[in-house]
């Protein structure tokens, strides 16, 4: 009498060769399911299951086994059905209140995911980047499949917020005056744009431009985050030397944040009257953008026009003469709010 081995017969044989081919063919002919993997493998669609969301809860050859069958038979899983069955999407969101074309031609905005893919890489997760859905951002945020999200560019106010909120998402929010129950995390924009603007006018400048990226009412109690504290830092400087943002040789450009926004900022400071003699930007795009429409109306910089940005993305320094800016660690901000979930 032969004896019998349960462990060996809850494997089957895993020779490849033509019983393999054999297999395939038996089920190329209509969608492979976790049934056809579990009738192949010789196991339950619960193991099936398990190998494929939860390993931990199988030996590490069965899982391999599984896995193995699987693959020979054209298993793909479906993602949607297996977040629905895990709760996990095993992506991070980036939510930016711009579409993608102007998100992507910023390089700020490069390193700034630079940063937060290298704790994707570590953490197996993939990136995913949520603009406005048929021009609503809240829409956006209410439709996109993630486990948790960086907020960039809005304010703890914003419906946005709210809507994170709601959907019980974890979220970091980047260069927001964040109440204490949001995670967030800011640079020293006030200290940045004071050096910016101080520096400025120790070269004797009084008839300075600033080309911001939002509407600028006048009224920095207006504004908050990033906005409200680099103006508050230009007005500090300006203050020193007993200037003003009002004050007649101050004068507030609004552009797009890009290099085509600050080509026309350019255009515009060539109409003031007396014309500015120096350009602080609110980002380097837009300086970028100042000096190539600078150098094509064959104005000289900085013999003619002083431009100073923001940011120090790592093109600011392939220019010629290299732009004057103000570091900020992109790259390690995007990585802080990544590992913070």
């Amino acid at each position: 009498m032969t004896e019998r081995n349960p462990a060996a017969e809850a494997l089957p044989d895993r020779a490849y060769g033509s019983g393999s081919r054999a297999r395939r063919r038996s089920v190329h002919s209509h969608k492979v399911t976790i049934g056809d993997i579990a009738r192949h493998a010789g196991v339950s669609k619960t193991a099936v299951s398990f190998a494929f969301n939860k390993p931990g809860r199988l030996s590490a050859e069965t899982t391999r086994h599984i896995l193995d069958v699987a693959r020979e038979l054209g298993y793909t899983p479906n993602p949607v059905a297996r977040s629905l069955n895990t709760r996990r999407t095993h992506a991070l969101g980036v939510i930016v209140p711009q579409d993608i074309p102007t998100v992507l031609s910023n390089p700020f905005f490069a390193e700034l995911m630079s940063g937060i893919g290298e704790v994707c890489k570590v953490e197996g997760m993939s990136l995913v980047i949520v603009p406005p859905m048929r021009g609503s951002l809240v829409e956006a945020t209410y439709a996109a499949l993630v486990d948790g999200c960086i907020v960039t560019g809005l304010s703890a106010e914003d419906k946005v917020v709210r809507a994170l909120r709601m959907r019980r998402i974890p979220f970091v929010m980047l260069d927001a005056d964040a109440p204490d129950d949001i995670a967030s995390v800011q640079v020293d924009d006030s200290r940045g744009a004071y050096l910016a603007m101080k520096h400025v006018l120790d070269l004797g400048h009084r008839r300075i431009a600033i080309a911001t990226f939002e509407p600028f009412t006048g009224r920095i109690e207006d504004y908050t985050g990033t906005l409200r504290h680099r103006f508050s830092g230009y007005q500090a400087a300006l203050t020193e030397v007993g200037m003003l943002l009002c004050s007649p040789g101050i004068h507030v450009i609004e552009c797009s944040c890009d290099v085509a926004g600050g080509q026309r900022a350019f255009q515009l400071l060539t109409k003031l009257r007396p014309q500015p003699t120096a350009v602080i930007a609110l980002s380097d795009v837009i300086a970028f953008g100042v000096i190539a429409a600078a150098h094509c109306a064959g104005v000289r910089v900085p013999e003619d026009l002083s431009v100073v940005g923001f940011d120090d993305i790592e093109a600011s320094h392939l220019l010629r003469p290299a732009l004057t800016t103000v570091r900020q660690p992109t790259r390690e901000k995007g990585r802080q709010a990544a590992e913070m979930f």
